[in-house]
């Protein structure tokens, strides 16, 4: 991807702004001392360990080692797993700046408590807390989702395959069997609900291709000592956790 990074992020000391968050992927690495300054190179440029710092300092830790190893290990996990925010987001800005898409100023770093843990689960706390601080990265997602088609044949078959989805609040309350017995007057008409799948869908598609393109995005990108991914075998720490 080409184009300078868009405005918005996590503030670092530097100046520089910061992050957002990913999928797995193989880790390639920068064969250079922590000390020179950056977490990982993007496109051959270095992204600064301020924005990795940004992202530690407005994320508490979410597990408490009793032990002082186990402290020191969930640290440098904590530091890789805040490193793939960062590259997510910086990937996502130059994906903007390609695309000639401005995403909106970030407005407030204290909506990473409003990450829900429904959000986690469906995207892995690397994407999701992506989405809640980085404007590049929602602003990429929603393009995806926007460019993205949802076939009529599709819609209908979910809503035939889902008929526990689709059942009257009137059906709900006489507890009506949505496979075994359930007549037509049970079940929402598909005309009604139809939109609402439409758009269900197209979201659905929109974060695969999320998904998809980031995989493809890091390929390139290489990682400074330290800031590996968090389930690269390549170093001790090494666990496979989004």
């Amino acid at each position: 991807m080409t184009g300078r990074p868009a405005p918005g992020g996590f503030a670092a000391d530097t100046g520089h702004t910061t992050p957002g968050g990913g999928h797995v992927g193989e880790a390639a690495h920068a064969h250079h001392a922590p000390h020179a300054g950056y977490a990982v190179l993007v496109g051959g440029e270095p992204v600064p360990r301020e924005r990795v710092e940004a992202v530690l300092a407005a994320v508490p830790a979410r597990d408490r080692e009793v032990l002082p190893e186990g402290r020191a290990r969930a640290e440098r996990q904590r530091r890789r797993w805040a490193t793939q925010v960062v590259v997510a987001d910086e990937l996502a800005r130059r994906a903007c700046a390609a695309r000639g898409l401005a995403p909106p100023p970030e407005d407030s770093p204290a909506r990473v408590l409003a990450v829900s843990g429904t959000e986690v689960a469906d995207l892995g706390s690397i994407i999701a807390v992506a989405l809640a601080h980085s404007p590049a990265t929602r602003a990429l997602l929603a393009a995806l989702e926007a460019e993205g088609t949802v076939p009529e044949e599709a819609v209908r078959d979910y809503y035939d395959r889902n008929p526990d989805r689709f059942l009257t609040r009137e059906a709900l309350r006489r507890g009506v069997d949505p496979y075994d017995g359930a007549g037509p007057g049970d079940f929402v008409p598909y005309g009604d609900v139809r939109d609402e799948v439409a758009g269900e869908l197209r979201r659905a598609g929109g974060r695969q291709a999320f998904f998809d393109w980031l995989d493809r995005a890091r390929a390139g990108v290489a990682y400074a000592p330290g800031h590996e991914h968090p389930g690269d075998p390549s170093h001790p720490d090494h666990e496979h956790r989004h």
